[in-house]
C-alpha cells in the first residue's frame, strides 16, 4: 500500500466554550466524531491557564538547552548518524514524569524547584480537564458518566504521567524519525506541543495527516489502545509519528491518563454485541422488527441473552 502525504486535510477543533450554551448538542456531536472517525482533534477554550502553559514550555526549553543538549549530540546514535548509518533509536531526547498515583518529579536529575513548582501546576489544571473530557466521552458512548475512571482505577486510581521531549535538529533527516510509527497504549492523551516547529504526524485513511504547531496553546488529543479496547473498537487509536527536521527543535509534552498497572481492562459491556443466541431467536424478532433500527434489536437480544423480560 503506497501511503500518500496530505497536507489540506481539516483537523476536528473543539471548542469547549460551546458545551455550556446551545451548541452543546451540537459540539457533543463532533466531539463524538473526532473520537470515533478520526482518533485525533484540537481542543480550544479547554480551560487550563494558557500564561501557564507559555511557562511550561519556556521553563522546558530552558531545561533542555541548560542540561540534556549537549549529552544528546553526544550519544552514539547522533555520531553514528554523522557517518550515514541508522539504528533502530528515535531522535529525540525525552524523560518521563509520574504525577499520579505517585510523583517521580523531584528524582528528575537538575530540575528546578521553579520547574518542579510549575509543572505540578499545569498538570493538576490538565488533570481537572481531563476528568471533563473522559466523562464527556462516556456520555457520548452511552455510559455512566465516570465509567472511563473507573474502569482505569487502581486501589489509588487511574495512572497520570508526562513525557517530556524535544526533537532536535538532524543533520539527515532522511535517514531518521525523531519517533517510529506506533499507537499509544494508554488511554487518553493530552499533547502541549511546540508552536513554531511541526513534525507530529497521524495516519488517517491511509494518508498521513501533519498536525500544524499548536497556535493559541490548544490542546491536542489523541486516543490510545485501551480506550480502544474499552469501547469496543468504537474509539480506536491512531498510527502516529514524528518527523525530524534539518532546521527546528520541536517540543513536546504528552500527558497520558492510562489505566493503573492492575486495572483490568475489557470491553464496557453495554457496548458488546449480543452473543450465544440461538439464531432462530433472532429471526423471529426480525420478522416484526425487519423494518426498525438494528441498534433496537440488538438490544432486545441482549436483554434476552442476560434472561430479562422483554
Amino acid at each position: 500500500m503506497v501511503l500518500i502525504k496530505e497536507r489540506e486535510m481539516e483537523i476536528p477543533v473543539i471548542d469547549f466554550s460551546e458545551l455550556d450554551g446551545e451548541n452543546r448538542i451540537k459540539t457533543m456531536s463532533l466531539l463524538d466524531h473526532a473520537c470515533d472517525k478520526w482518533g485525533f482533534f484540537m481542543v480550544d477554550n479547554h480551560g487550563v491557564d494558557k500564561e501557564l502553559m507559555e511557562k511550561v514550555k519556556k521553563m522546558i526549553n530552558s531545561h533542555y538547552e541548560d542540561h540534556l543538549k549537549e549529552k544528546f549530540y553526544q550519544s552514539e546514535m547522533v555520531k553514528a548518524l554523522s557517518e550515514g548509518k541508522t539504528s533502530d533509536a528515535d531522535w529525540e531526547s525525552s524523560f518521563f514524569i509520574w504525577h499520579k498515583p505517585t510523583s517521580n518529579i523531584c528524582r528528575i536529575p537538575n530540575i528546578s524547584d521553579e520547574l518542579i513548582k510549575t509543572m505540578d501546576e499545569y498538570v493538576s489544571q490538565l488533570h481537572k480537564f481531563e476528568e471533563r473530557l473522559s466523562n464527556l466521552m462516556c456520555e457520548n458512548l452511552g455510559l455512566s458518566q465516570e465509567y472511563i475512571t473507573n474502569a482505569f482505577s487502581g486501589p489509588e486510581g487511574p495512572a497520570f504521567g508526562t513525557k517530556v521531549a524535544k526533537y532536535p535538529e538532524c543533520p539527515r533527516p532522511e535517514l531518521m524519525r525523531g519517533l517510529r510509527e506506533h499507537t499509544d497504549a494508554g488511554g487518553i492523551i493530552l499533547l502541549l506541543q511546540d508552536d513554531q516547529v511541526p513534525g507530529l504526524e497521524f495516519l488517517k485513511d491511509g494518508k498521513w495527516v501533519p498536525i500544524p504547531p499548536s497556535k493559541n496553546n490548544t490542546i491536542f488529543v489523541n486516543t490510545g489502545d485501551q480506550l480502544e479496547i474499552l469501547s469496543n473498537g468504537r474509539y480506536k487509536s491512531a498510527v502516529h509519528r514524528v518527523m525530524t527536521l534539518k532546521d527546528g527543535c520541536r517540543l513536546s509534552l504528552a500527558t497520558f491518563y492510562n489505566p493503573a498497572g492492575d486495572a483490568v481492562i475489557s470491553p464496557a459491556p453495554e457496548l458488546l454485541y449480543p452473543s450465544g443466541y440461538q439464531f432462530q431467536d433472532y429471526l423471529k424478532l426480525y420478522s416484526t422488527t425487519k423494518f426498525g433500527d438494528k441498534g433496537s434489536r440488538f438490544h432486545t437480544m441482549k436483554k434476552m441473552e442476560n434472561g430479562d423480560s422483554v
